[in-house]
């Protein structure tokens, strides 16, 4: 059973959530008839078709969708009509100063509270996409993004027309308060494989290359590849880099991938396999091959130790020293974690003692790795079947997820109070879930914060209220 600690709050505010997550489509209070729907218009009842029906919409699919588009259309009203919002009663900038002037909260507390109150009132814009080649912006829907290091770029997987995926890299150095355009840069390098997994590495220098997994569309026998993609192969993207290496490794179908930065495990990377993991080292090609009950969907590597964190489907969580030699069975599995579904997403807090996981059960929970329990349960994320990315925000307090209704969800890492919930611009589909970037320095050091959101064609930026401190 999952243990809760005591709620981290420091204003002693009352932590229940304001409405942010409140239906905004009530049910009718008329009886429910089995196999009827009741239309509150029209005031009577509609025999329901099961299935998918394309003569007769009433369908209990098409009616769950249109609730969902109609609390989607009104959040969307709402967050235009309200600048100044709160996730907490009694919550506000002159209180939180005033609690700060009087020694009352840490650096670290008001500078949490203060990322709350912005992002909170974080407002959206559209980001105008620059390209030298006309043809590669607003003609393809992104897949997903994923920031580097220093958030200075994010890698681009989109979709294309005859099936395949093509890569890009936009350079945010130009995103400002005043400034909405960012530049984006394509190698014209597609492919008719899936992207599976995606993540920065360090091979030559800090996020030199792109490492991704592929897997061939609709064969499933047909081994994919790992492969470390340059950035340097994307025009301007650092126009004083040198051609990079260009590396790929064939593998057997695989689901997730993780770069090493441990120095006792220099230029490693892992995928996650059908029932193993593998572990490659990139300059030389020496492999290591650990047997696992389960297909590992997710992984992340420590980078105090060379030991590697494993999501599996089957819900269990464990932890491989990489320096031990390949074996089979749970000898060298040090940390044994348990959901009751199958895990999506780990991520690892700074200090490493404390690890978050995401489950298809709509599931977060943080463990303390210490004393092998769970701390903590962030509620309200929704998912399935989808294997959905975690954001940490560890300096801000902040944990970001996107579900698979397509709302992205903004907890306080210290208490997992739910901050804020972020309808889709556009409206929830499979194929169009967002996918997002949350720093508080976008564009470097010296960059504005905000949240970056892809969906569909298009780039937003959910940016900071200057006139909220």
């Amino acid at each position: 059973r999952c243990e809760q600690e005591e709620p981290w709050n420091s204003l002693n505010a009352d932590t229940s959530n304001s409405g942010s997550s409140s239906e905004v489509c009530h049910s009718s209070p008329v009886p429910e008839l089995p196999g009827f729907y009741y239309d509150p218009e029209k005031n009577r009842y509609f025999r329901l078709l099961p299935g998918h029906n394309n003569y007769n919409p009433l369908t209990k699919e098409s009616l769950q969708y249109k609730e969902m588009e109609c609390k989607r259309l009104k959040l969307l009203e709402e967050e235009e009509k309200q600048k100044k919002k709160t996730s907490r009663a009694g919550l506000n900038s002159s209180l939180v100063l005033r609690k700060r002037q009087l020694g009352l909260l840490s650096s670290t507390n008001y500078c949490r509270l203060v990322h709350e109150l912005k992002v909170n009132c974080m407002q959206r814009r559209k980001v105008e996409i620059r390209s030298p080649d006309s043809s590669v912006t607003g003609t393809n829907n992104f897949k997903l993004i994923v920031a580097d290091t220093a958030c200075e770029r994010i890698f681009t997987v989109n979709d294309v027309e005859h099936g395949g995926c093509k890569y890009g890299i936009i350079n945010l150095s130009g995103l400002g308060k005043d400034s909405l355009t960012v530049e984006m840069y394509d190698n014209l390098y597609f492919t008719n494989r899936k992207v599976n997994s995606v993540c920065w590495a360090s091979l030559t220098h800090q996020d030199s290359h792109v490492l991704y997994k592929l897997c061939l569309m609709g064969i499933a026998e047909t081994p994919g590849c790992a492969s470390l993609l340059p950035a340097s192969l994307f025009s301007n993207s650092n126009p004083g880099d040198q051609p990079g290496m260009l590396c790929s490794f064939k593998i057997s179908t695989a689901w997730s991938c993780a770069w090493c930065l441990n120095p006792q495990a220099d230029n490693c990377f892992s995928t996650g396999l059908m029932r193993r993991v593998l572990v490659t080292n990139a300059m030389t090609g020496h492999r290591q091959t650990f047997g696992t009950s389960s297909d590992v969907l997710a992984q992340q590597f420590a980078t105090q130790t060379p030991v590697l964190y494993n999501g599996c489907r089957s819900g269990e969580v464990f932890s491989i020293d990489i320096r031990q030699r390949s074996r089979r069975g749970h000898s060298w599995k040090a940390v044994r974690l348990f959901h009751d579904s199958a895990v999506t997403s780990v991520r690892l807090l700074q200090a490493e003692y404390y690890l978050m996981a995401a489950d298809m059960a709509g599931k977060i929970k943080l463990w303390d790795l210490r004393a092998v329990k769970c701390v903590k349960q962030y509620e309200g994320h929704h998912n399935e079947y989808a294997t959905l990315p975690l954001q940490i925000n560890e300096e801000e307090g902040l944990v970001t997820a996107v579900g698979q209704d397509c709302y992205t969800r903004i907890w306080g890492l210290q208490d997992a109070h739910l901050l804020r919930m972020i309808p889709s611009p556009h409206p929830s589909s499979r194929d169009s879930i967002p996918s997002v970037v949350f720093s508080s320095r976008l564009g470097g050091s010296r960059g504005v914060p905000g949240l970056l959101m892809a969906v569909k064609q298009d780039l937003y930026h959910f940016s900071y209220n200057s006139d909220n401190p």
